[in-house]
């Protein structure tokens, strides 16, 4: 096998594929005894799964730490953020694959990296800044983007904190 597979290429949309052509082969009655088919499909399932929850878990990481810092750029662990940033964000880029992008629920993870950044900064007497937009600010193609740093991501949340005056 000379050409990648989608196995080398996108281990998440593999994964239902082959746990998809399982369950349809444990129909098939001359099989159906063979093997224990919706835990092996549940099963590879899970390695797609898996994949998809380290991106989250690594972008989640990367959200806490901008909102973190934009919050309290004086507290004494900016250094530790950027680092942490560049990493977690290396992470999420190296592993994510265009399928994911559907499976993420994009929302969700800019809520909860909200509440995680509140509840971390509390902890040193900080907190959240006022005015951060309930809606994810990141589109997920700039999230995992090679141009993603925290100064880019800093600035993007400044933007969204500017509100246009009202001219009555």
């Amino acid at each position: 096998m000379d050409q990648p597979s989608l196995y080398d290429d996108d281990i998440v949309t593999w994964a239902e594929q082959q746990a998809s052509s399982l369950r349809e082969l444990a129909r098939r009655p001359e099989l159906s005894n063979i093997l224990d088919w919706e835990n092996v499909a549940e099963e590879i399932e899970s390695l797609g799964r898996s994949q998809i929850q380290g991106v989250e878990s690594a972008l989640l990481l990367v959200l806490v730490h901008v909102l973190k810092y934009f919050s309290a750029p004086a507290a004494q662990s900016t250094r530790s953020w950027r680092v942490e940033v560049v990493a977690y964000h290396a992470t999420a880029r190296r592993n994510y694959k265009r399928s994911m992008r559907q499976r993420i629920d994009w929302q969700d993870l800019w809520v909860t990296a909200k509440a995680n950044a509140d509840v971390s900064l509390k902890l040193f007497g900080d907190r959240l800044v006022d005015g951060l937009p309930e809606a994810m600010p990141f589109k997920p193609d700039e999230l995992v983007s090679k141009a993603f740093d925290m100064d880019w991501a800093l600035e993007r949340l400044a933007a969204t904190l500017e509100m246009p005056t009202d001219h009555h």
